[in-house]
């Protein structure tokens, strides 16, 4: 029943042949159709959900998404930047073999993406649809600023969460700012953002308990019950709980500290939270 929301997508046509690159030249213009399409999926957030696809950058994170399966569906890539580290010359083996791979200047790379300084690929990737797990989860309220709620995806898949809900007012979790945040948690972690305040209280109806964070809340974090199947509200970075998640939550909770701090950031406190849970739940 929880999160039964997570259904099957239906994938977008693909405008990208299957040729190996190898069999194409170095793609070297900005108006290039790749270069353009990658650059339309890291601008305009409308254009991400009408294609169910996103954009992920550098090395580490396009070797990650090849590692655990994920459907890759433009590579660009630079043959140059690439063999200059061990990394990326094992990497570049990998895509001078595989369709939908083609090589291109920095010039191209640089026009595809978002960043100033590009690690030499840029890929577009489809969203995983990945089925949500039981125990613990995360239900993001308004998380605005893309490097707290990349942060949190971050920690959450980390710390094991089961799945995570993206609620109304949170930035687009498919950002490639986010994206980068969260560090390839994008690949592991059942994630929603579609769902309204409504949606999400019937899905999280059946559980024990909805905890919240609240600076002003008499509860430890540490003396909640994480063991049993829960799920964990974290507020705006400026404002805090919004009004349909206060009426959400069945229990706050605070982390007590001895600064002149009134309050952490939303990261790092649903960070802390997050691992609290996984301690008690003995690692698992």
């Amino acid at each position: 029943m929880l999160l039964g929301g997570f259904a099957a997508q239906q994938q977008p046509k693909t405008i990208f042949s299957a040729k190996k690159s190898g069999m194409r030249r170095m793609i070297s213009s900005t108006h290039n159709a790749h270069v353009k399409y990658l650059r339309s999926l890291c601008a305009d957030p409308r254009e991400r959900r009408r294609e169910q696809r996103f954009v992920i950058e550098g090395v580490r994170l396009v070797a990650h998404a090849l590692a655990v399966g994920a459907e890759l569906c433009v590579v660009l890539y630079n043959p140059d930047s690439l063999r200059a580290t061990p990394a990326g010359s094992a990497l570049l083996e990998h895509l001078l073999t595989r369709p939908g791979c083609f090589a291109a200047n920095e010039v191209a790379i640089s026009a595809a993406t978002d960043t100033r300084t590009p690690q030499g690929v840029v890929a577009a990737m489809a969203w995983p649809n990945l089925a949500p797990q039981p125990g613990l989860g995360l239900i993001l309220d308004a998380i605005q600023d893309p490097g707290n709620l990349g942060t949190l995806l971050r920690s959450a898949e980390a710390a094991g969460v089961g799945w995570v809900v993206c609620a109304p007012g949170c930035a687009d979790p498919f950002a490639p700012k986010v994206v980068r945040a969260a560090m390839g948690a994008h690949f592991n972690l059942p994630l929603r953002h579609d769902l309204s305040w409504e949606d999400i209280g019937a899905e999280v109806a059946d559980l024990p308990v909805v905890y919240a964070a609240a600076a002003d809340a008499a509860m430890p974090y540490y003396q909640a019950d994480w063991n049993q199947p829960a799920a964990l509200i974290i507020g705006s970075e400026a404002h805090g709980l919004s009004a349909a998640g206060m009426a959400l939550a069945t229990q706050y909770l605070a982390i007590p500290m001895q600064g002149r701090a009134e309050s952490l950031n939303a990261a790092v406190a649903g960070s802390v939270m997050l691992f609290e849970a996984l301690r008690q739940r003995g690692g698992r």
